[in-house]
């Protein structure tokens, strides 16, 4: 059967599988797809993916115009442009309004309660969202146009000191995801705006960043540290064909994981001798709790990307490679029963990637 092709380690399970290890895989493209005029929104929650407890996402697409309507959420979201441009607007507790036009490789971080709204430039755009909920779902937002219809017309007519026949048109229930013409350019919009740029930006430019290089890859480190913002933590992996993200464990934070492209397996292990191995590709979803080992190695005949996100402000990693170089190596040596050539090459210098 051709999925069972396509999960050629969980059909045929590596030697050192062993014991119960939750499902840690699902994809987008097994998601409910909600679909609205101009563009569509699918999710991976805890109800797709039970272990994903901290954790939830969602791919969303919007065409040229189109708008994911004014709202918020009661969990910070975490955002990252997968193709096209798109602008967010936003609104802060201090009322600062902070406008950014976004390309592929762009994040963006809105905490909790802070009033948002996303849309697409010229030609149109697709993202990804995380969320710090594993129970979240974009179907439970916030939406202004639900908050007017669910409020007494007396009441809205006082509260912006205007004779309640001018609310008449009211939308009765949500838009949600609806089309409008493509907006203006970002400078005449800020330009009629009465404050711009609170002192925190939301959003963070791919362009700006700097890729750590390794041996058969890169990886790109978004946290507090860079993008002062965020509560969730980033990691963006670029591996080539043969190259394998180390083995390492996170102490304190899950890990949500979207595959943007290629081939990719990972094998979780867990106390108890509990370990599995998955295979990813471009549109699925992984997930690893925190403190449980594992790696990612691109399996496959072209690059792998993927964003891993975290549910704490900073990034956290413990490498294999490095504990076991820091250790005395006696006590390494007496545990693994290793030989000269093996301790040899341990390096406290942690690796990130490596072929």
């Amino acid at each position: 059967m051709e999925i069972d092709r396509q999960n050629p380690d969980i059909f045929l399970p590596p030697a050192t599988d062993n014991g119960s290890i939750p499902n840690l895989k699902f994809s987008f493209g097994m998601a409910h797809n909600r679909l609205e005029l101009g563009g569509w929104a699918r999710e991976v929650t805890v109800r797709e993916l039970p272990v994903a407890k901290g954790l939830a996402g969602v791919d969303m697409r919007l065409g040229a115009g189109v708008v994911r309507e004014m709202h918020w959420h009661k969990e910070a979201e975490w955002g990252y442009v997968l193709e096209g441009r798109c602008r967010v607007t936003v609104v802060d507790h201090e009322g600062s309004v902070y406008v950014d036009d976004l390309k592929a490789g762009d994040i963006w971080l809105f905490p909790a309660g802070i009033p948002h709204s996303i849309q697409g430039l010229a030609e149109g755009c697709e993202f990804l969202l995380v969320f710090d909920d594993g129970n979240f779902s974009e179907n439970e937002t916030l939406l202004v146009t639900e908050l007017m219809a669910h409020m007494p017309i007396d009441v809205i007519a006082k509260n912006f000191g205007v004779a309640a026949e001018h609310f008449a048109q009211l939308p009765p229930k949500e838009r949600y995801i609806f089309p409008l013409p493509v907006p203006a350019p970002i400078e005449d919009v800020l330009a009629r705006l009465p404050k711009q740029r609170p002192p925190m930006p939301f959003t963070i430019h791919g362009a700006d960043l700097t890729p750590s290089q390794w041996n058969g890859g890169a990886t790109t480190v978004v946290d507090v540290r860079n993008f002062p913002v965020t509560n969730m933590a980033a990691l963006i992996i670029d591996l080539e064909p043969g190259a394998m993200r180390e083995i390492h464990w996170h102490p304190d934070a899950d890990e949500w994981q979207f595959y943007i492209q290629g081939e990719a397996r990972m094998t979780v292990f867990d106390a108890t001798s509990k370990a599995r191995t998955f295979n990813y590709r471009a549109g699925d979803v992984g997930y690893v709790p925190k403190t449980l080992a594992h790696y990612i190695e691109n399996i496959g005949t072209t690059p792998v990307r993927l964003p891993n996100v975290f549910n704490k402000p900073e990034f956290k990693d413990v490498a294999l490679n490095q504990w076991l170089a820091l250790t005395p190596p006696e006590l390494v040596r007496d545990h693994l029963n290793l030989d000269d050539t093996a301790m040899a090459v341990l390096n406290p210098n942690k690796r990130a990637v490596v072929r």
